[in-house]
């Protein structure tokens, strides 16, 4: 069983980072890998009783690899924890399989109650990004990802993004849409960075404001083969649909005003 859960972190190193170049650089070189292996022993100890024994043996785990773990948290399967330096993870802490947690992040508390649920659960899959901090005892849902420096202090839905401080949740609806129209033109705003950036503000209008373009230039095509069918008929604005704009909608001062 340890060898097989040290085959499945040795793997999901591999898969989840280009850097990694062999099993026997990732077995001797990630301290990441070094922390979870060390934390098994220190959770072993801790749920048999051993209490002390537990916590010297996730201090040692804090001192060699800069990752302290309480030995209470509860980590799942091929959890990868990417550099790991300042990575700080709570006794009442639950990951799930599949989670990547890079440098600096606190899986934290905002509670002194030492019987309460004071440290988050991340589902499956979960990408929590550098420096952030995750406090308190809610849930994270599964696919969800939490973006660097961001502070989130309330649950996180499944599959959506939380940027920001206090962190805030991004419609995943728009944006995927906004990808899909970004792929279409060539560009993908994917590596752009999300949340208070008002030059990533003026990409997503800009995207957004294209994307739209489509439709009318095809609702306006509709009206106009409407008004050489009908003309002698009706009068032609009785011919235009109602969702075709006939008024520039564009606004340029707008998108100004955020990159200044």
């Amino acid at each position: 069983m340890l060898f097989q859960r040290l085959r499945e972190d040795i793997e999901c190193i591999l898969e989840r980072d280009p850097a990694a170049r062999s099993r026997f650089e990732a077995l001797t070189c990630y301290p990441g890998l070094h922390a979870l292996v060390m934390h098994r022993w220190a959770h072993a100890c801790w749920n048999h009783g051993f209490l002390w024994m537990g916590r010297f043996v996730s201090h040692v785990a804090r001192f060699l690899t800069g990752i302290e773990i309480h030995p209470g948290a509860k980590i799942g399967h091929r959890v990868f924890i990417d550099h790991g330096m300042g990575v700080v993870i709570g006794e009442t802490a639950e990951i799930g399989d599949e989670c990547t947690i890079y440098q600096g992040v606190t899986l934290g508390g905002t509670s002194l109650n030492k019987h309460a649920k004071r440290h988050p659960t991340l589902g499956r899959g979960v990408i929590v990004g550098a420096n952030s901090q995750v406090l308190g005892g809610f849930t994270v849902g599964d696919g969800a990802r939490i973006g660097s420096n961001a502070v989130v202090l309330k649950p996180v839905p499944p599959g959506a993004t939380a940027v920001g401080n206090p962190a805030r949740v991004l419609h995943a609806e728009v944006d995927a849409a906004r990808e899909a129209a970004a792929a279409k033109m060539g560009f993908s705003a994917y590596g752009v960075t999300q949340g208070d950036d008002p030059v990533a503000q003026a990409m997503k209008g800009l995207i957004d404001n294209a994307s739209g373009h489509e439709h009318q230039i095809a609702m306006l095509w509709h009206a106009i083969e409407k008004l050489s069918a009908r003309s002698r008929e009706l009068p032609s604005e009785e011919c235009v649909p109602q969702d075709a704009h006939t008024t520039e909608q564009f606004d340029a001062e707008a998108l100004n005003r955020l990159v200044k």
